[in-house]
């Protein structure tokens, strides 16, 4: 799998302000605040720990089954005691499946899968995140795929890990990842008739008039500025 990438940062975007808002006044107090969003880059060998027998096992396992590991996994990043591995979208039920069946490996639980929002980092706009836990072993390793809002299909994994069917509804119904596969993609948490998917960045507001003795609380982009 590459690993003779520099480490450097990923820049997403610069925001401004504590949360970004767009297209209203900042509500926050902090509308000088200007920092830029940036994620940690693919990391060098040795990675440290256990992190090197999964990766070179996780590497066997794919070529015995006839996968190129480096087609399979884009990079990979330790960052903060964890391991991510990128993994082409095209191929992340095999690498599921290695990571689940494989002796060396034997992740046999998918803990979670959820998605991720960056409406700035284009063609890579949307992410699902599975994390993995071997019991067998008492490892963790995250996988990530990333993939363009203008085509948000991924695999469903719920052949590999059948605990994946729910959490990639709720992934489909707050952020609109098509699940390829999935036996039953509909909405788990908004009523099936709601527009939109309200975990994106690009999701409005909105507001709903709260009255409390008397006041009126207005809608978010109503609100006082403060910058």
């Amino acid at each position: 799998m590459p690993s003779t990438t520099d480490p450097q940062a990923d820049v997403i975007t610069t925001r401004t302000g504590m949360f970004g808002v767009k297209g209203s006044g900042d509500t926050s107090g902090y509308g000088g605040l200007v920092r830029s969003v940036s994620l940690p880059g693919p990391s060098l060998r040795p990675y440290g720990g256990y992190f090197d027998e999964v990766a070179d096992a996780l590497s066997r396992s794919l070529r015995d089954a006839g996968v190129d590991p480096d087609e399979a996994v884009a990079f990979v990043v330790v960052d903060r005691g964890e391991i991510t591995f990128h993994v082409r979208r095209e191929h992340i039920v095999e690498v599921c499946r290695q990571l689940r069946d494989q002796p060396d490996l034997r992740f046999e639980l998918l803990a979670s899968l959820s998605g991720v929002h960056y409406p700035e980092d284009a063609g890579r706009e949307l992410r699902s995140v599975y994390q993995l836990l071997s019991i067998t072993h008492n490892r963790r390793v995250t996988l990530e795929v990333a993939t363009a809002d203008d085509d948000r299909h991924i695999p469903s994994v719920v052949e590999v890990y059948p605990t994946a069917d729910w959490h990639e509804r709720e992934t489909w119904d707050f952020f609109g990842i098509i699940f390829d596969g999935h036996p039953a993609l509909t909405r788990i948490q908004m009523p099936d008739d709601w527009p939109g998917h309200p975990q994106r960045k690009d999701y409005p507001l909105g507001g709903i008039p709260v009255e409390y003795k008397g006041a009126t609380i207005p809608p978010p982009d109503k609100r006082r500025s403060y910058s």
